[in-house]
């Protein structure tokens, strides 16, 4: 890949990454949650019960950061802190029924957009951004 394409390509992923922050921004804003606390009930939905250590390497924040954002959400009836039945010493979060909906609600709107993103592509270049994203995925 030549500079030039390579700063094409690292504009078109700014690009990209400020779009889709953005739409994200507008669709948590009307739920009265911060793009942090959706972020945690996103990953407990697709996740199930994790410990607090997981979950917050997970979201790359400290446990006590993560402690704050779970307090609110434990106070808002979207998340519960169980024990570990496996490890005594750690807690584990989990969705209550009401965060679980909230979940659906937000992962519905996640496949709209997919469903948006991919209408103008063809079922190989559909492919191709899945295999392309994948691998960008494990890298981080």
């Amino acid at each position: 890949m030549t500079r030039k394409e390579s700063d094409n390509l690292a504009q078109l992923i700014v690009e990209f990454y400020e779009k889709l922050s953005s739409w994200e921004h507008g669709v948590v804003r009307g739920t009265g949650l911060t793009p942090t606390q959706m972020h945690v009930i996103e990953i407990l939905g697709a996740h199930q019960a994790l410990r607090m250590k997981e979950l917050a390497e997970r979201m790359g924040v400290t446990t006590g950061t993560l402690t704050v954002v779970a307090d609110k959400l434990e106070q808002r009836g979207l998340l519960r802190r169980r024990p570990n039945d496996q490890d005594r010493r750690s807690i584990l979060v989990e969705l209550t029924g009401a965060g679980q909906e909230r979940f659906q609600e937000h992962d519905k709107l996640h496949a709209d957009l997919t469903r948006e993103i991919i209408a103008d592509l063809s079922p190989e270049e559909a492919a191709c951004l899945a295999a392309c994203l994948g691998k960008i995925n494990r890298v981080f």
